[in-house]
């Protein structure tokens, strides 16, 4: 009976922070800390779906669901496709009426996740067009049971998730485009407190309560502050109505201090202070978007280990799909979803429930070289090659410059990251923005253009060395290269010399390029005693992993195998013989977990 007392009280003592009243405080709310259940889970979907999903349509690496932002903003290519494919006169709001979601089931659907190996739901409940998945009081004409599916699809959904046993959450905007009490991006920021009060936070409290999601991801706080938002106050209110399992992101305006890290289309992070899940789509759009070329979408290679190296680094993925408006999630998606899934049948063992290791990685140097004609890019959720990381690669580009005409040359960059311009191993501009002040989540951050020049003399006809050196080092790569000219020898017949129109820099023959980044090829995990090396790169003869020397009677294998590897121990490196796996032992592909049991000393 004893025993049995002391347990309930360690029990009690280990929920406390959770049951008891969390004050609308970042103390309180760092004091209360977040569920186990979600660094465990590892993988979520995202679901983008609303009226957006009717044109499905932005530039081939935009985001879709962002398309009325476009028509708001007149960009010409949303305003031209708009009127060719329905009339000068069709507005936005008409595509509720053509949001049918005729062939949804969101049976289906959950199936679909349950599949993939997911252990969450996320869906889009509102986006920044204030359209509702649910019959809302807050916007009683501008929702999916009024409007054109007549379903509650935030409803159904969650049902159908809950009864696959995931947990099911809500991504809601805070602020809308053209709601009357506060237009973002067109009223003044700080006149939003009417919005916040009187429409946002009421409807948030009517979301919650009627459908008690799991998780909250908020949006679109990036224009104000956390306390603008009054995020402490409606967080600790969630957590109050929710539970213990309740946990939200990091999404609540400058200042907020709390909530899972959200990393979009990143090369992920290294912080591991508070669990943290990369949300990207398996393209590059969010919302479907039917321009998309195939070469945007992950394989389903690629999808595995890019998963792979986020778990490893102490995260996890919440990896969207966007369906058709007919409620139908395109093929490609699915069949990704589906791969990601076996893969995770074999080896979800070093996925789910794991903790990071001492590294994370074994690195290795990837480089690839090309000529560029030009040095002009804007690689928005991308990068110049697949190989190469999204962020924190570097790159190099070398050629000969020679002037028409002597005069003074002016030599402008304009930048995201840091840059450095050598003309005959001479430093001509050496510059190093400060981007502390950057967001993940700011979906404008793509404007953070900066320029910096230097003027330098050069003589016509003289061959000139030029090096260009840039450093990527996180969200978005941008950078453009002009040269431009003033004579410096005037001609009596045609005046005083003139200053030429900046151009994009070219060299004779383009610049030959080479991009450099390090990526794993190896990516550790942990759970217990056990350590697991996933290996990206299938180890034809050996797996070498420098790693602490293991215990005598360590046992290692590879999932999906019952073979015991022989392996040995020289010069701080663990040297795992494969040459016993055969072909038919390989039940995954894209990535090979080994197991290291009982191995490690910390």
């Amino acid at each position: 009976m004893k025993k049995i007392s002391t347990l309930l009280l360690i029990c009690f003592l280990a929920l406390s922070s959770f049951a008891q009243k969390i004050e609308p405080t970042w103390e309180s709310l760092q004091q209360r800390g977040y569920p186990q259940w979600f660094s465990d889970a590892k993988l979520g979907i995202f679901i983008h779906w609303g009226v957006y999903s009717v044109p499905a349509f932005a530039t081939n690496e935009g985001y879709a669901e962002w398309y009325y932002s476009g028509l708001m903003n007149n960009d010409t290519t949303r305003v031209n496709f708009q009127k060719r494919n329905y009339g000068e006169d069709f507005e936005y709001r008409d595509f509720d009426k053509m949001f049918k979601a005729e062939l949804w089931n969101p049976s289906d659907w959950a199936d679909l996740f349950k599949k993939s190996g997911a252990k969450y739901v996320l869906l889009v409940t509102k986006h920044h067009d204030g359209y509702c998945l649910w019959d809302s009081e807050y916007s009683p004409e501008w929702n999916s049971v009024v409007g054109g599916p007549k379903r509650d699809i935030v409803g159904e959904l969650t049902d159908a998730v809950r009864a696959k046993d995931l947990k099911m959450g809500f991504y809601y905007s805070l602020p809308e485009w053209t709601n009357p009490m506060h237009r973002w991006y067109i009223d003044p920021d700080d006149s939003i407190a009417n919005y916040v009060d009187n429409h946002m936070i009421p409807q948030f409290k009517e979301l919650v309560t009627k459908y008690r999601p799991s998780i909250i991801f908020s949006d679109g706080e990036w224009r104000n502050s956390a306390e603008q938002w009054h995020a402490a106050e409606l967080i600790a209110w969630y957590y109050n109505t929710v539970g213990e399992e309740a946990i939200v992101n990091d999404r609540w305006g400058h200042g907020a201090q709390y909530g899972f890290r959200t990393p979009e289309y990143s090369a992920g992070i290294t912080q591991t202070d508070r669990p943290w899940a990369e949300c990207r789509g398996i393209g590059r759009s969010f919302g479907l978007n039917r321009t998309e070329p195939l070469s945007n979408y992950l394989t389903s290679k690629e999808l595995i280990r890019h998963f792979a190296k986020t778990v490893a680094a102490g995260g996890g993925m919440t990896l969207n799909v966007g369906p058709a408006a007919d409620g139908i999630i395109p093929m490609i998606q699915q069949e990704r979803l589906l791969d990601l899934g076996k893969w995770l049948e074999i080896n979800g063992e070093a996925i789910y429930g794991t903790r990071p290791y001492t590294k994370f990685y074994e690195m290795k140097e990837v480089s690839i070289t090309r000529t560029d004609s030009l040095i002009d890019f804007n690689w928005h959720r991308n990068s110049p090659d697949k190989s190469i990381s999204y962020d924190n690669f570097s790159a190099t580009w070398t050629g000969v410059y020679v002037p028409e005409k002597t005069g003074k040359y002016t030599f402008e960059v304009e930048v995201d990251d840091i840059v450095r311009l050598y003309i005959d191993d001479k430093v001509i501009i050496d510059y190093n923005p400060s981007k502390a002040n950057e967001q993940q989540s700011d979906a404008d951050q793509a404007k953070n253009w900066n320029s910096t020049s230097a003027t330098i003399k050069l003589k016509a006809g003289k061959s000139y060395n030029i090096k260009v050196e840039y450093e990527e080092k996180n969200i978005d790569a941008m950078m453009r290269l002009f040269v431009s000219c003033r004579d410096v020898t005037p001609v009596a017949s045609q005046g005083p010399p003139v200053a030429s129109q900046k151009e994009l820099l070219k060299v004779e023959n383009g610049f030959k390029a080479e991009y450099k980044c390090e990526q794993p090829y190896v990516c550790y995990t942990t759970k217990g005693d056990d350590l697991y090396a996933i290996a990206i790169d299938y180890p034809q003869d050996e797996l070498v992993l420098e790693i602490p020397e293991p215990k005598e009677n360590t046992i290692v294998t590879m999932l999906g195998c019952d073979k015991v590897l022989p392996w040995k121990y020289e010069k701080g490196k663990m040297i795992i013989d494969t040459t016993p796996l055969k072909y038919n032992d390989l039940k995954s592909d894209a990535a090979w977990v080994f197991k290291v049991n009982k191995s490690i000393s910390q």
